[in-house]
């Protein structure tokens, strides 16, 4: 909950409106009087079937408002305050499992003619020591943590990394080797993945 407030007053303090402001401030009493109560492993209706629990509203909610506080900084010209770097891991993960992985296989049709072409070769996302090889298939989205050889790489900060795939970044700071056919499909299946 600490996170989902810190990213809030953020977002507050970009609001340039009285209206945007105010619904703000409605939005988070409406989400602090539905979280705060419940403990993170009470059941809960979720669109993903792995975790039904609050404690995954709490860090998609989490994760988002890190996602639209960017957004409002960007919008207001206000320089990108920094994510925390376990925040920005735990985004990384969410992104590529939850959104990317999980997605690709229950809804391919989501996915357009990204998943079409894609024969299995891997994407290694590093950031630091934390890696995950990333391979699209027709049959859906894989990721792991295994040491295989991956045809290409994106490595970098936490948040460069974490902000990149969510497309909101131009990926200044993070380093792209290999084929860049596949790092153009895996851009590709990430917007599909977060539309």
């Amino acid at each position: 909950m600490q996170l989902i407030e810190q990213n809030y007053a953020r977002m507050r303090e970009t609001a340039t409106r009285d209206l945007t402001a105010a619904y703000l401030d409605r939005a988070m009493a409406e989400l602090r009087g539905e979280l705060t109560p419940r403990k993170p492993e009470e059941k809960a209706l979720t669109w993903y079937d792995p975790d039904q629990t609050v404690g995954f509203w709490a860090r998609r909610m989490s994760l988002e408002a890190v996602a639209h506080r960017v957004d409002a900084e960007l919008a207001a010209g206000e320089p990108v305050m920094p994510i925390p770097a376990d925040l920005a891991v735990d985004g990384i993960d969410e992104i590529l499992v939850t959104f990317l992985a999980f997605a690709s296989r229950q809804w391919p049709e989501d996915f357009g003619d990204g998943l079409a072409g894609a024969d299995g070769r891997a994407v290694s996302i590093s950031v630091g020591t934390d890696r995950r090889l990333v391979r699209p298939a027709a049959s859906g989205v894989e990721v792991s943590r295994d040491d295989s050889t991956a045809e290409a790489s994106i490595s970098g900060a936490p948040q460069d990394v974490l902000l990149w795939l969510w497309g909101r970044g131009d990926g200044a700071g993070l380093t792209f080797d290999g084929d860049p056919e596949l790092v153009k499909r895996l851009r590709y299946l990430l917007k599909e993945a977060t539309q």
